[in-house]
């Protein structure tokens, strides 16, 4: 067993298993996850609910297929602001999480900007248009530097829990 130490929840080797495969598969029903990792249904089905309690299963996802969507451009922006102060770091952040073409959203260190952003969007022209429309008119933004995913090696959703 080992302790999750920001929750505080014990976490055994057959929790991890239904980590585990809800991870790669959400859809699994009750009985096949149960099936999967040596339970009945009712234990099982009483520790996914004790998982889902802990706050460790925040919720369950379907991953759509980007490209046969027409969402084939992938940018991973770095932006920088003209104040470090929080109002000003919230006021950006606000604002970005109304953009469903944001897919992730980091305050980072250590670069010269202060924010990265993954962004998905179908062509070029609708990214220069959410880029000219949108982020640039956010109050602060002092910068943003481009990069364009040419393909994606991994990407993967499912966290290393071989350190549970």
């Amino acid at each position: 067993m080992s302790k999750n130490t920001d929750s505080l929840v014990t976490i055994d080797r057959t929790d991890r298993q239904i980590l585990e495969h809800l991870q790669h598969d959400g859809s699994l029903t009750n009985q096949q996850l149960a099936e999967k990792v040596g339970l009945s249904p009712s234990p099982c089905s009483r520790r996914v609910k004790a998982l889902e309690e802990a706050g460790i299963i925040l919720r369950r996802v379907t991953l759509l297929d980007r490209k046969k969507l027409g969402l084939s451009l992938t940018v991973i922006l770095q932006i920088g602001m003209d104040r470090h102060t929080p109002e000003r770091f919230q006021q950006f952040e606000d604002k970005i999480a109304t953009y469903p073409e944001v897919q992730e959203l980091y305050l980072i260190t250590g670069q010269q900007a202060d924010y990265l952003l993954k962004v998905v969007v179908p062509d070029m022209d609708h990214y220069q248009s959410f880029l000219l429309n949108k982020v640039t008119r956010i109050p602060g933004v002092s910068g943003v530097h481009s990069s364009f995913v040419m393909r994606r090696v991994i990407d993967n959703t499912e966290l290393p829990l071989g350190y549970l």
